[in-house]
């Protein structure tokens, strides 16, 4: 008698998310939640799956349920040609991933918490609905606090997903009105937001931000 044997593949966690159509993160994600557990590990401890066993339809439709968000801000009404080529980046690279999207875009400081879209987005997160958090630059999501929101994305297993870990080329820029806004708050608080110790203040930051971005 012949006993006939399947070869077996075993690829790494890389190569089955992309087989896969997801993210490696969510593989992670799925062993967590014995989903899919690895055929086997290596010796250093690395996943390894077996590409026979592996059937996308299977994940497909759980994932489906729960959307990929893009999310653009810039901080001031002068920029908006720059969020409208950050919704343009967003949308090129989630449509070339397959990935059905929405891009949620906001016009504030990165100091502001309680921008609409921003609300929206994590209103969303909490809610479970949303599955992959794509953004430009760290600074795009808030100035200050933005990993309190990563963390919130990881207690909801949402991937997130940063296209670009450099320099925002706007990171000065931004950062100067930011600074200019915390300084309006506490002067405000100090002297009064009439008070003209307040107003010279106030004019004499405006001029170092100015003479600053020369």
């Amino acid at each position: 008698m012949y006993i006939l044997r399947m070869s077996r593949k075993m690829v790494s966690i890389h190569e089955a998310a992309e087989f896969l159509g997801v993210a490696a993160q969510t593989l992670r994600r799925w062993e967590r939640e014995g989903k899919l557990i690895p055929d086997e590990r290596t010796p250093g401890g690395r996943r390894r799956y077996d590409l026979s066993r592996l059937r996308p339809e299977q994940f497909h439709t759980a994932e489906a349920a729960r959307r990929t968000v893009a999310y653009a801000r810039v901080s001031s009404h002068d920029q908006k040609d720059d969020l409208e080529r950050q919704k343009q980046v967003l949308e090129l690279y989630c449509a070339r991933q397959g990935w059905t999207f929405e891009v949620i875009a906001d016009l504030g400081s990165g100091m502001n918490y309680h921008k609409k879209g921003l609300r929206r987005l994590l209103a969303s997160i909490i809610d479970g609905e949303v599955g992959r958090l794509v953004i430009t630059h760290r600074d795009r999501l808030l100035r200050f606090g933005a990993e309190l929101v990563f963390a919130i994305c990881e207690a909801k297993n949402v991937e997130v997903v940063i296209l670009n870990q450099g320099e925002d080329t706007t990171f000065e820029e931004d950062l100067a009105k930011d600074v200019l806004e915390i300084i309006t708050v506490f002067s405000a608080r100090l002297y009064g937001s009439r008070s003209r110790k307040n107003q010279k203040l106030l004019d004499g930051v405006r001029q170092a931000v100015e003479a600053s971005q020369c």
